[in-house]
């Protein structure tokens, strides 16, 4: 009863909560983010630590990343009810991390079709056990009916979908924040949904599965669409600037710090106390900082 309330409500209010995780929030016209907690996955985000995309047609939804669990998504098509009854016809994933495709069951039992570049799929696979052995830990029971599922249809490079008087460009730049990031370019809605090629608000990670060297150039890709609304892959819709300051110029000072240890013959143990109060602002700063360091000199060392 209390979550049928809640959804009558967002009828009314679609920017309030749901069950205080999700937020889903008015792009432009047919066009949604569904802004889930910048914090840790948990039993109470339900692996959706992350922000999603929604794009209605006259045909149906567009759903850009499925949820990091099979409740998760389940979390995510109530988001979408609130908002609409047509159905989800087509899921897009954006990556490899675990909310870019572990929801991937719930909506191939919708029917939708699932999308997803080559590297992103070889990247789930490589990772899936790994992904599920962590969310065991962190999600718990909420994880149940959680099953590993890849893309239906798969691309190279780029991919378009047309659906409703719509186009769907789906582009892979290269890896970023892993080996298959893509974005989806909605040129009739001025949107590009990026995927964890953008974090806005809060820090990016740079992980074991991230390219510090080939990341920078996705991101620019992403910028050379010139797109009016950014939906990032985590933080609420920005602008391209607010992204290119959040995630580019942090990348590139990241470079440039590290890069400068390097020639100063420096070692992997000063990585972490290389200068980077800049970006203090952004959440999750003091966790993640000293890591991006680390990960960065180890592969910058090889370049």
């Amino acid at each position: 009863m209390i979550r049928a309330l809640a959804a009558a409500a967002l009828l009314v209010v679609p920017t309030l909560a749901i069950a205080d995780t999700l937020d889903i929030q008015p792009v432009t016209d047919g066009v949604w983010a569904i802004v889930g907690e910048k914090d840790q996955r948990s039993p109470e985000n339900l692996g959706n630590n992350a922000t999603f995309g929604l794009v209605v047609t006259d045909a149906g939804a567009v759903l850009i990343d499925p949820g990091g669990s099979w409740l998760g998504a389940e979390a995510l098509h109530a988001a979408i009810r609130s908002v609409t009854d047509r159905p989800v016809t087509h899921v897009i994933n954006t990556g490899g991390q675990d909310h870019r495709w572990l929801g991937n069951g719930y909506w191939h039992a919708q029917g939708a079709t699932i999308i997803a570049s080559e590297a992103a799929v070889q990247d789930q696979q490589a990772r899936a056990s790994m992904q599920m052995t962590a969310l065991a830990s962190l999600i718990g029971d909420a994880l149940a009916g959680t099953e590993p599922r890849v893309a239906d249809v798969t691309f190279s490079a780029d991919y378009t979908l047309e659906i409703g008087g719509l186009r769907f460009e789906i582009a892979h730049p290269g890896p970023a924040h892993t080996p298959g990031d893509s974005f989806v370019w909605v040129a009739a809605r001025d949107t590009v949904f990026t995927g964890d090629i953008v974090y806005v608000e809060r820090i990016l990670g740079v992980g074991d599965q991230s390219s510090i060297t080939h990341w920078p150039a996705a991101y620019l890709a992403v910028e050379a669409t010139g797109a009016g609304h950014v939906v990032p892959g985590h933080g609420a819709p920005t602008t391209m600037d607010r992204a290119h300051a959040d995630t580019y110029d942090y990348l590139m000072s990241l470079r440039a710090r590290i890069g400068a240890l390097l020639d100063e013959g420096g070692d992997i143990m000063a990585a972490p106390q290389v200068d980077q109060s800049d970006f203090a602002y952004l959440e999750q700063f003091d966790s993640l900082a000293g890591r991006n360091a680390q990960t960065a000199f180890q592969q910058m060392e090889w370049e």
